[in-house]
């Protein structure tokens, strides 16, 4: 399945297009936002004025931040309640995943619940939603690029995975992102950063997806420190740019350990979820920087992982693994991001337990180069405690 994108200032023209190129009977369109950043980004103006009187506009907005089963449910039932003929979804990485969602799991007729922790894993059919107009707001997740979305059950993180899930178009237009508060624009570019390096060593990792990676990685070491200390509308469209090649490149690998462990550290501690992966990144590349043949998750072998996490310590700082790691700790204190656990109130043992307990994906942990284990990670969480 093939996406058609636009990036770069003023891409937002290109929706007049999209309009016009739909069935002239396609005027229902569900619009998916967030409550509040759809106004503060500068959004709302300027598509309201697109979609003028000649459509009939459906707003949905009633959903969390990590959007809940709960919150699916509620998108799926005002979805069916029209005919719609086209989603447009504006916003960050949630919003666009909820919208992704909803547009499948509709138009399939599943029950989210079942689809969800059952049903995607069988083999069944799947016909495509309606055509899906994914824009950005954040440079982070890169959903706009995907073929994923997230979803929350009873504090679980809950991956759906579909092919036609995939954004029909993608709208990454910087200018969305130019009003993002600072510590926004810090959590999701290392959320974005983590992305890119995780697919990097991924042991799914192709050609084509280093290459992204590798941009990626590049872009956001050279702007997000500029960005923070001196806003300016090229390390945004940088930014932008390396987010959406972030997606691209998870789109082929899935993410990894950092990701895995993450999620518990967001849904039970309330840390963001670039600074929950943040925490972790520099640990997990110096342990994977460590592979032996005892513990190799990567059929290419431990001098290719060793070489691969060389490659990736030279794009960000020019040096060694373990100058990497340093780097990667000064970069979050400079961008204004905790570093150490205790900063969220992640202190004692029976806090580990929750995120060994529900941070242990085992396909995500599975696509890390070296093979992580529980005690080895109860170690790197007291590490940066």
């Amino acid at each position: 399945m093939t996406q058609k994108e636009y990036i770069g200032y003023g891409s937002i023209s290109n929706l007049k297009g999209i309009l016009l190129n739909l069935n002239s009977n396609s005027k229902n369109i569900f619009l998916v936002t967030g409550k509040k950043s759809y106004q503060t980004c500068g959004a709302k103006n300027i598509i309201e004025d697109i979609l003028d009187e000649t459509y009939n506009v459906f707003h949905f907005s009633d959903f969390e931040n990590n959007p809940k089963i709960e919150d699916l449910e509620i998108g799926i039932k005002h979805f069916n309640k029209h005919k719609v003929d086209l989603v447009i979804s504006i916003g960050g990485g949630s919003v666009i995943d909820i919208a992704k969602s909803i547009n499948f799991l509709a138009l399939n007729k599943f029950n989210p619940k079942e689809y969800i922790t059952k049903l995607q894993n069988e083999d069944i059919q799947c016909q495509k939603g309606q055509p899906l107009v994914a824009i950005p707001t954040t440079s982070g997740t890169g959903s706009e690029a995907t073929k994923f979305s997230v979803v929350y059950i009873d504090k679980t993180k809950y991956s759906l995975d579909h092919i036609s899930m995939l954004p029909t178009y993608s709208i990454v237009d910087p200018q969305f992102t130019d009003n993002l508060p600072l510590n926004i624009t810090a959590s999701t570019g290392f959320d974005a950063l983590s992305q890119a390096i995780e697919s990097y060593w991924s042991i799914k990792s192709t050609k084509d997806s280093k290459i992204y990676s590798k941009n990626a990685i590049l872009l956001i070491i050279s702007n997000l420190k500029k960005l923070i200390h001196n806003n300016n509308k090229n390390s945004r469209e940088s930014m932008a740019i390396a987010s959406n090649l972030s997606g691209k490149a998870i789109n082929i690998t899935k993410t990894t350990a950092c990701h895995s462990i993450a999620y518990p550290i967001t849904s039970y501690f309330g840390a963001t979820h670039g600074q929950a992966v943040a925490f972790t990144l520099g640990s997990i590349l110096e342990f994977n920087s460590e592979v032996n043949k005892k513990d190799i998750n990567d059929e290419r072998g431990c001098e290719y992982v060793k070489k691969t996490i060389r490659e990736i310590s030279k794009f960000i700082c020019l040096g060694s693994p373990i100058e990497a790691k340093e780097y990667l700790n000064k970069l979050m204190i400079q961008t204004g991001l905790k570093t150490k656990l205790s900063d969220i109130g992640i202190k004692s043992s029976p806090d580990f337990d929750i995120i060994l307990k529900n941070g242990f994906n085992p396909k995500r942990v599975k696509n890390n180069p070296r093979k992580l284990t529980k005690e080895k990670l109860r170690e790197i969480l007291e590490n940066i405690k």
